[in-house]
């Protein structure tokens, strides 16, 4: 699952998760941040609804970052008249810090072996303060991923080590495709220095 893997999908058109339009959940979510200039990434990508959402609504410093080099370029070519950033680049190499990273889609696209990573990374690019939001997948799938599933007691042994979870709870709102299949996440890094033996 490597950058042409996920261009060959955009290509091929291969993109069963893409809804067409910002996740409900998250659009939800942003409609309560009030502040526009706070640092926001969305890690893989996609297209990029909700950043789309967000140049609309006014936020100033918005950040997608995916792998696929195809991808890539179409979306510079969608935000050239906009102040979305687009990087290409692979997450766990990603530096920076950030008041607010969205997730939608990406963790499901990770090999599970990795997921431990993932959250160690996370923590790394969110400043004190900061949150992780979004929607994570709460069912299994019966063929091999990606997408991969989970669990809500999954997520909670997973995160806790390294975030305090606000939220972790099903979707009231999900889009139609995915009802009774995802959780609404809102996790705030714990302190660096209390996580420091677990590095």
């Amino acid at each position: 699952m490597d950058s042409q893997y996920w261009s060959n999908r955009y290509v091929n058109g291969d993109t069963g998760w893409d809804m067409g339009a910002v996740s409900p959940p998250l659009k939800e979510y942003i409609d309560q941040v009030h502040n526009r200039d706070v640092r926001i990434l969305i890690p893989g990508g996609g297209n990029s609804y909700e950043a789309t959402y967000l140049a609309g609504q006014a936020f100033s410093d918005v950040t997608v970052l995916d792998i696929a080099p195809v991808l890539v370029e179409q979306l510079k070519k969608t935000f050239a008249r906009t102040r979305v950033k687009v990087l290409e680049g692979d997450f766990f190499s990603h530096t920076g810090t950030y008041d607010l990273i969205l997730e939608q889609t990406f963790f499901c696209a990770i090999d599970p072996s990795r997921r431990a990573d993932y959250v160690k990374h996370m923590h790394s690019l969110i400043k004190p303060g900061g949150h992780l939001a979004g929607v994570l997948f709460n069912r299994s799938f019966e063929r091999t991923g990606p997408p991969f599933g989970g669990s809500e007691a999954e997520y909670r042994e997973l995160f806790t080590p390294y975030f305090d979870i606000k939220t972790l709870y099903p979707c009231y709102n999900s889009h139609p495709a995915r009802q009774g299949c995802e959780l609404f996440i809102n996790f705030m890094p714990k302190l660096k220095r209390l996580c420091a033996d677990s590095y």
